[in-house]
């Protein structure tokens, strides 16, 4: 992704004023005469994500004005200066005044100039900004190109991001940024004791593996990051509907965002030892494919009977997590794009988070609003964890039933995780279905910068 910031312009910047509908008027009246009739003339009243360019009187951009929502509005779009890439001509511009929250919108113009071209060639925008006086644009690009990665491994399908191309990504990112890389494949699984992981991605011809990553001062504190990457989901032999099916290369989601954390992380050189760990599997139909009602023994050693083979992605993040908790981490987290049950509940832009840790859930929440990356928490609730019951097993991975299944779901990658001091389960969506201000259609990074905030203040 393009550097969009410009901290050493030859010529002065093309000012961007903000103005909502209570402020337009005067704003209107400090412009030059020229300038206010032309806004007249085309009907400018700063709607809400509205841009107009004034002229100059040499008849070059001297201006431009960007509706936004009013200070008191119920519902506004943080996000909204996002858009400017997309609408401003090439050029080199600056925030003439104060947007509602200015590093969110230099965080948004960033987010906004991201183009997924690997297969149709993108027109990046021409568009620079210079950064507002106060704002840390480090951070800000370590955020955003931390985004355009995640967007970039989400968007690409499934014949060029299958487990092993996966793995390339992390190891390039290890190799880039001085971490250490493993990678467990194929039926070595077996050997080394991850069962699950391995019955899942068995009947694809793209052998499942286990990628690692390990980076710091091993004498900090240990952070663990789990991320579910199933590179296609067909279902299994519970087959989903070509509808359900249409945009599985997102399955991998959850990797692809822890990902994007660890980049943030490493890049930041925070006071932590990083682990990263990610199961890669593609979940095919073969006459080798696990099947409902088999039963594996887990790494935990929980036998786990299989209530559904759409249920896969709680599967290997299990194996996973048994593992990360061997170490007693002080914190554990994981991410994947795990239910139905948490869109139907919250929508595509909010994910729901589990955790028993009161101060973690209150700082998580905290970062999320701060961030404009919206999380929600939801309950580990007691009582549905009988719902996870076998009459055969120690556990079902799918009760029946249909209820509650985000919650039940965070109920059985419990049932895997003991020894870690703190332990955070995000189940996120991966995706934005309609484009929006800074979030263009497609991949999305979703709750890594929320916990990347949250692990600056904490390990910064």
């Amino acid at each position: 992704m393009p550097f969009p910031f410009e901290t050493a312009p030859t010529a002065p910047a093309i000012p961007i004023t903000f103005a909502t509908k209570t402020t337009w008027d005067a704003i209107a009246r400090d412009l030059p005469e020229q300038a206010r009739r032309f806004a007249s003339a085309n009907d400018f009243t700063a709607k809400p994500g509205k841009c107009l360019t004034l002229p100059a009187a040499d008849g070059q951009i001297g201006h431009v004005v960007f509706g936004l929502e009013d200070e008191t509005a119920k519902s506004r779009d943080l996000f909204r200066p996002g858009a400017l890439p997309g609408l401003l001509p090439p050029g080199v511009y600056r925030f003439a005044n104060a947007p509602h929250d200015v590093r969110l919108a230099t965080l948004a113009f960033a987010l906004g100039s991201y183009r997924f071209g690997r297969y149709r060639k993108a027109e990046q925008p021409e568009v620079r900004l210079v950064p507002p006086e106060g704002v840390d644009v480090a951070d800000i690009a370590r955020m955003a190109e931390a985004a355009a990665l995640a967007r970039d491994l989400i968007n690409t399908p499934s014949n060029d991001m299958g487990p092993e191309q996966l793995a390339e990504a992390a190891q390039a990112m290890a190799s880039r940024l001085g971490a250490s890389f493993n990678c467990i494949t194929g039926d070595e699984l077996l050997k080394q004791n991850f069962p699950l992981i391995h019955a899942v991605g068995m009947a694809s011809t793209r052998a499942p593996r286990l990628i690692e990553l390990s980076w710091g001062d091993p004498a900090h504190p240990k952070v663990t990051l789990v991320g579910k990457g199933v590179c296609f989901d067909t279902g299994g032999l519970d087959l989903k509907p070509s509808s359900g099916m249409l945009i599985m290369k997102k399955d991998m989601g959850g990797a692809a965002n822890v990902l994007a954390l660890a980049q943030m992380v490493m890049d930041a050189k925070l006071k932590v030892r990083l682990r990263v760990l990610i199961p890669a599997v593609e979940n095919a139909v073969a006459g080798n494919a696990f099947r409902p009602l088999d039963i594996f023994r887990s790494r935990k050693g929980l036998n786990v009977e299989i209530g559904n083979t759409d249920a896969e992605g709680r599967l290997v993040l299990a194996d996973a997590l048994a593992l990360a908790d061997e170490e007693k981490p002080d914190l554990l987290v994981d991410l994947g794009t795990l239910t139905g049950a948490a869109r139907v509940a919250l929508g595509p832009d909010l994910p729901p988070f589990y955790t028993h840790d009161e101060r973690l859930a209150e700082s998580v929440a905290t970062h999320a609003k701060r961030e404009n990356d919206p999380l929600w928490r939801m309950p580990l609730w007691p009582p549905y964890d009988s719902w996870l019951d076998s009459k055969v097993a120690d556990i079902n991975n799918a009760p029946s039933g249909g209820f509650a299944g985000s919650i039940t779901c965070a109920l059985f990658l419990q049932r895997f995780v003991t020894d870690a001091k703190s332990w955070l389960h995000v189940d996120i969506y991966g995706w934005t279905p309609s484009a929006k201000p800074a979030r263009p259609e497609g991949g999305e990074c979703q709750a890594a910068r929320a916990i990347y905030k949250l692990l600056s203040e904490s390990y910064g």
